[in-house]
């Protein structure tokens, strides 16, 4: 227990707490920037079981805010889950860490989740999110979000029958371009860590059964020096997912919402709704990124690294330059949102 001596020394966690940690397993879905300050924390801390999922590989702008990663990984191509774990097992040997380097979906989340005490979001996309979601509630899962983006973040706990879950506050999946990513908007490196610190002590809380649980949301903006908490009234009555158990993101055919275009090296995604994207809005945080090389009233095109991405009115899109799944819809994470 000496490596956790400063830890056991804090009376809410205690050597108690700490054989709690040391017994726990938690898995964490994406390690980019979140995830891996989440990672980072948990394992030191003493998790006893660690595992990251994750669909993406290392880029270097990566390095500014993903701490867990150096130009060494970059250069060796490492999937980030891969890298992840390499790193956690020379920080912390006496723990069991797996990296899964897989696309998280509707035929993988229940496996993937199941033996958790604790889930944790280290996602880029309200998609997963609102999957995470509906998998956690149906099995009884506590687990955690955090969102980074810009100088801002948020975390909210979510436990299954006692406090709201995410679609009790936000019902529906924002609109695809309407909200902010850190492709569009950039991220202040800083405030990951802040916000996943936020979320990593509330695992802490959960799981050695100590201290005040944060039961709304936590908002902070470190550029504009708020903090805030937004307290709730517990789970919305007529919520579809912890209160219908509807679980409308679970349940949905994942094969209608990707497909490969037969050779033309392009992937097609389609949003899970048809709605009118405010094209014009879109087309100038783009350009912000790569090269706008098309628009008019039905459709966006636009190209960044290797890949040219074609975004019409209604959220579909066609992305060229990859027949891989999880890379399309990275680049849709990244570039539109959802």
């Amino acid at each position: 227990m000496s490596r956790y001596l400063r830890q056991t020394l804090f009376p809410g966690i205690g050597k108690t707490g700490q054989q709690k940690l040391l017994s726990a397993q938690v898995v964490i879905i994406g390690c980019g920037a979140t995830g891996t300050v989440i990672a980072n924390h948990l394992a030191r801390a003493g998790i006893g079981q660690l595992t990251i999922v994750d669909r993406d590989f290392i880029e270097l702008n990566n390095l500014q805010r993903q701490l867990l990663f150096d130009e060494q990984d970059l250069a060796d191509m490492l999937p980030k889950a891969i890298a992840a774990a390499r790193k956690l097992r020379r920080i912390n040997s006496e723990i069991t860490v797996e990296g899964i380097v897989t696309d998280v979906n509707t035929e993988n989340i229940e496996t993937l989740i199941s033996q958790a005490d604790l889930v944790m979001d280290g996602t880029d996309n309200f998609e997963t999110r609102y999957l995470l979601n509906d998998a956690c509630v149906k099995h009884n899962i506590p687990w955690i979000y955090s969102g980074v983006v810009s100088s801002y973040g948020m975390s909210q706990t979510i436990i299954p029958g006692e406090t709201a879950c995410l679609r009790c506050l936000v019902e529906t999946i924002p609109l695809p371009g309407s909200s902010a990513t850190c492709d569009t908007a950039g991220v202040v490196g800083s405030v990951v860590g802040t916000v996943a610190s936020i979320s990593t002590t509330e695992a802490v809380k959960l799981l050695v059964g100590n201290g005040e649980i944060n039961q709304g949301i936590i908002h902070v903006d470190l550029w504009m020096n708020s903090f805030e908490q937004f307290k709730n009234n517990g789970p919305r009555p007529n919520c579809p997912a912890c209160q219908q158990r509807e679980f409308e993101f679970l349940n949905q055919n994942q094969t209608g919402q990707i497909v490969n275009l037969c050779g033309r090296n392009s992937m097609q995604i389609r949003p899970l709704r048809n709605q009118n994207l405010p094209l014009a809005d879109l087309a100038v945080q783009l350009a912000k990124v790569g090269q706008v090389i098309a628009q008019n009233e039905y459709l966006i095109r636009f190209a960044v690294d290797a890949y040219e991405i074609t975004m019409f009115l209604n959220g579909r899109a066609i992305i060229k330059g990859t027949e891989d799944e999880g890379i399309a819809r990275s680049l849709y994470a990244k570039y539109i949102g959802n």
